[in-house]
């Protein structure tokens, strides 16, 4: 289950790496994910992470501040109601299942706005270690 879960991980990694060169992709939630699997299976893969010259500023400036950039609210959410409706209309044809799939998208729209809204520079911060 272990080299599943790093499997896993390092695939995120790559997403949020497709992040940083593509505009409409996000990064930090894929490094967050990474993060946290990596935190739950390698401690060593964790602090690799963590400590990464490019990437680790990315999920220590979230875990920092507990904010989210405008630009990254409405990039996800804009790609998180575009996709679901796009699967409402020409995939999913139960009921039930759009219910629990606009529920779901419900949630995590709130979730996301639950955040603050960072202000100002919306470039990563380097913190301490």
């Amino acid at each position: 289950m272990r080299y599943f879960l790093l499997a896993i991980g390092y695939v995120c990694i790559l997403l949020g790496v497709i992040g940083i060169f593509l505009p409409i992709w996000p990064t930090v939630p894929f490094l967050l994910l990474a993060s946290f699997i990596f935190y739950r299976c390698s401690p060593k893969a964790h602090r690799w992470l963590i400590n990464h010259k490019v990437l680790g500023p990315y999920i220590r400036d979230f875990l920092a501040t507990r904010t989210i950039p405008l630009r990254i609210k409405i990039i996800s959410l804009s790609m998180m109601w575009g996709s679901t409706v796009f699967t409402l209309f020409f995939f999913l044809h139960n009921r039930w299942l759009q219910a629990g799939l606009v529920l779901g998208i419900i949630l995590v729209t709130i979730h996301i706005l639950s955040y603050k809204t960072k202000k100002g520079n919306n470039k990563p911060v380097n913190m301490p270690e």
